[in-house]
This record gives C-alpha cells, sequence and structure tokens, in this order.
C-alpha cells in the first residue's frame, strides 16, 4: 500500500508539471514566457437606491465580473429600522424578501443564488428558520448556517448570500 501512495505522488507532480509547461512557452532564446493573464475583472461598490445618504459602513452589494456578493441581511421592515413581526418566521421571511429585492435591484435573482451563509442568534431555531427559507430557492444553493452569539438590532437571523448575474 506505501507504493501505492508513493506512485500517486509521483503520477500528481508529473501531472502538475504538464501543467506547468503546458501553460507557458519557450522563446527562441531558451527563457520561459510566463502564462497569459486576463486583467482582473472591475470591482463595483454598489448602492440601493435611497441608501445613499445613509454613511453605511458597509455596501448592501459588491460587484466583482458577474458576481453579486450581499452584505447579511436582517428581517428589518423597508424604509424602518424595525425588524419584522414573528420571530424567526418573520424575520427570516423579511431578510429573504430583502434580498431577493436587492438582487433585482443589480439585476439578478433568487434564482441565481449559488451561496448563502445563515446566522442564527439561536441554533435551536434553525429548522424553524428552514421552513421559510426552503420557500425561497427553486435552485438550491450551496448554504452555512452557524448560531451567534447575537446580531444587530437583536435580531434571530442574518442572510448573505452570493449570486451570478445573467
Amino acid at each position: 500500500m506505501k507504493h501505492f501512495w508513493i506512485l500517486l505522488g509521483a503520477l500528481s507532480l508529473a501531472a502538475c508539471e504538464a501543467d506547468v509547461s503546458s501553460d507557458t512557452s519557450e522563446s527562441e532564446s531558451g527563457s520561459v514566457a510566463e502564462p497569459e493573464t486576463d486583467a482582473s475583472p472591475a470591482v463595483e461598490w454598489l448602492r440601493a437606491p435611497g441608501t445613499e445618504d445613509l454613511e453605511l459602513p458597509f455596501s448592501p452589494a459588491v460587484r466583482v465580473g458577474n458576481t453579486l456578493y450581499l452584505s447579511g441581511a436582517l428581517g428589518i421592515v423597508p424604509g424602518t429600522r424595525n425588524l419584522a413581526e414573528g420571530g424567526i418566521l418573520g424575520e427570516t421571511q423579511q431578510a429573504l424578501e430583502n434580498i431577493s429585492a436587492t438582487l433585482e435591484n443589480f439585476g439578478s435573482s433568487m434564482d441565481n443564488v449559488v451561496k448563502c451563509t445563515v446566522f442564527l442568534a439561536d441554533i435551536r431555531e434553525w429548522a424553524a428558520m428552514n421552513e421559510i427559507y426552503t420557500t425561497f430557492f427553486p435552485n438550491k444553493p450551496a448554504r452555512s448556517a452557524v448560531g451567534i452569539s447575537g446580531l444587530g438590532l437583536s435580531a434571530r437571523v442574518e442572510i448573505e448570500c452570493i449570486a451570478v448575474i445573467d
């Protein structure tokens, strides 16, 4: 068995060297040219309409290429600083509605969400949060859910997402 792992390691190393040599080319003088790389995609720090004057210490969304990175969303009723009523169920519903509106505002949708992270003030509310969460995604994104010691405004849930733009 020991010989198998040594052979596997040698084959992996040979494959890596083959990949590297195919990405570079040798000039007539014998020097190796670096592989061509595309320029890094532009980064845009996005503001939702009506939030320009709020002096938030973060951007609601950042776009890099065709990927949107959304800041965490609480279940805040739009136009207020009040959490939606109904505890974890109401806050989850409102947070996901807020995420949906943000995605649409910046050219994406819930169909294009590829990853979410859910922060719960009490991990024992995971099942209740999931009742609402699962109704919002026709395509189930990758997800992490963690229990934490507290959220802003004493919220029960905060959800952040990554999505692609069509």
